[in-house]
Parts: C-alpha cells; sequence; structure tokens
C-alpha cells in the first residue's frame, strides 16, 4: 500500500512588492527617474506636484497618483506632511492603467492600505485585502481646467507658492519682490509661460482647489474662505465663470464622487 503526501500549497506571489510611509520635507524636491514597476504616490497630509510624463500633477491630501512602470517622474513636495508609496510587481498587477491617473483615497481605502503595509504576504488576510485595495482604486474622471506649470523659476517659485496655498492674498507686486524681479517682468512672464495673466491663472488654481474641497464635503462657505475669498459671492461667481456652474454642482453625493484634477 503506498500512500502520496500533497505538497503543501504555495500562495500567489503578491502583487504589492512595498509600501513605504513616511513625513516628507516642504519644497523637498524628488528627481525624474523610472523604474518598470508600478506606483501608487498618495497623501494623507502633504501637498505633492508630481511630474510625470512631462505633465505637472497636483496631489493633495486624500488623493493619489498612479505612475504605471517606466513612465519618467519626479515631483516636489509643496506642503510637508504624510505620504506613501506602493510599489507594484509589473508582471502580475491587477490594473493596467497605462496612463498616469488620479484617485480619490476614502476612509476605507486608507485603513485598508495602512493594514496592508502592517501585515506581511503570509498573513491569512493578505489576499482578501489586497483584493479588495484593487476593487477600491477606481480611476476618477478628469476635469477640463488646465492649470499650466511655468519653466522660469521665478514664475514657477511663485506658482509652486499658490498651488500650496491658494489663499495667499499677495498681489503681483509682492510676489515681485519675493523672486526679486521686476512686476512688468513677471507679469509678462507669467502670459509667457502659462498663457494666462496673473490674476486668471490663479484664479484657475483657486476654482481648482476649490473643486476638491466641495468633492471632500466642504461647505460652499467653508471653501470660499480655504481658497482665498472673503466673501462667498465672490467665490460663487468666479466658480461660475471659471467652470460653467455653481459650486453645489460639485459637492459630493452619493451619486456625484469627488473629480480628479490636473
Amino acid at each position: 500500500m503506498s500512500s502520496s503526501h500533497a505538497a503543501p500549497a504555495v500562495p500567489p506571489a503578491s502583487p504589492i512588492l512595498s509600501i513605504e510611509r513616511g513625513d516628507s520635507a516642504e519644497v523637498e524636491r524628488r528627481p525624474t527617474h523610472a523604474h518598470p514597476e508600478p506606483v501608487l504616490l498618495w497623501t494623507s497630509t502633504a501637498t505633492v506636484l508630481g511630474t510625470v510624463a512631462s505633465r505637472d500633477w497636483l496631489v493633495p491630501p486624500g488623493y493619489g497618483l498612479w505612475i504605471p512602470g517606466g513612465i519618467e517622474h519626479g515631483g516636489t513636495v509643496l506642503r510637508e506632511g504624510e505620504m506613501s508609496v506602493i510599489h507594484f510587481a509589473a508582471d502580475h498587477c491587477p490594473i493596467t492603467w497605462t496612463e498616469p491617473t488620479g484617485i480619490a483615497v476614502g476612509p476605507l481605502l486608507r485603513e485598508l492600505i495602512g493594514h496592508l503595509r502592517r501585515t506581511g504576504p503570509e498573513d491569512p488576510s493578505r489576499l482578501l485585502g489586497e483584493a479588495l485595495m484593487f476593487e477600491l482604486l477606481t480611476p476618477l474622471a478628469s476635469h477640463d481646467i488646465q492649470v499650466s506649470m511655468p519653466a522660469d523659476p521665478r514664475v514657477r517659485a511663485v506658482a509652486e507658492r499658490l498651488l500650496a496655498d491658494p489663499a495667499d492674498q499677495r498681489e503681483l507686486t509682492a510676489w515681485a519682490e519675493h523672486v526679486h524681479t521686476g512686476v512688468r517682468t513677471l507679469s509678462r512672464l507669467f502670459r509667457a509661460e502659462t498663457g494666462l495673466s496673473f490674476a486668471t491663472w490663479r484664479t484657475h488654481v483657486r476654482i481648482r482647489a476649490a473643486i476638491q474641497l466641495l468633492g471632500s464635503g466642504t461647505t460652499v462657505n467653508a471653501t470660499a474662505r480655504a481658497v482665498g475669498y472673503r466673501r462667498p459671492s465672490a467665490f460663487i461667481s468666479a466658480f461660475r465663470r471659471v467652470t460653467g456652474h455653481t459650486p453645489g454642482t460639485y459637492l459630493q453625493t452619493e451619486t456625484n464622487p469627488p473629480t480628479a484634477l490636473r
């Protein structure tokens, strides 16, 4: 009588290579680089300006950016805080997005990523946790507000500060002093590098930031104050002028999810 022993089941390889989490320093710059594996960058409290495939992406708290493998990327931390980077195995990752993609990281996804970071691949809950995480990683529709980032270091320094704090009330004269250049020069550079006047460019930045706040459930009045408008009526007027809609259109509901922005 012969007996055979079944080989122990080998758990499938995890599609997650690593989950890195830590605090970033303000205005910390990451040099441009590329690697074969896809990456998910998301922040809980930091604000990051990422450059991916020669395009600029603003990643505020509560949002993330999927970066496909092989695509050059870098970035700047505009506001210090906590952020995470997840590296995925290129050969068996279930997500096959070929373009940089924005996502929203809600409470469930945030806690799930934390759980996966604390557990090893051999943990019994790992497979189910990973499957749920991939289900929750859904792309957000891109909004049509485009905010071009200037290349000239003087103008870009102003642009990065306004992206980090859209409520900054400084006008062009103060910004010119800040970057040690003339008002006329800075005004000309803004239009030449972004295609917009300084005032219009700043308005677009404020409205884009406002959509993110509205999408997370912030009230219209609180959003107006947060992006630099003292009077809600002025905010609503600017919002309608830029988007063609009222701010209430973008308030998050069960059938109206937040919008990813570029």
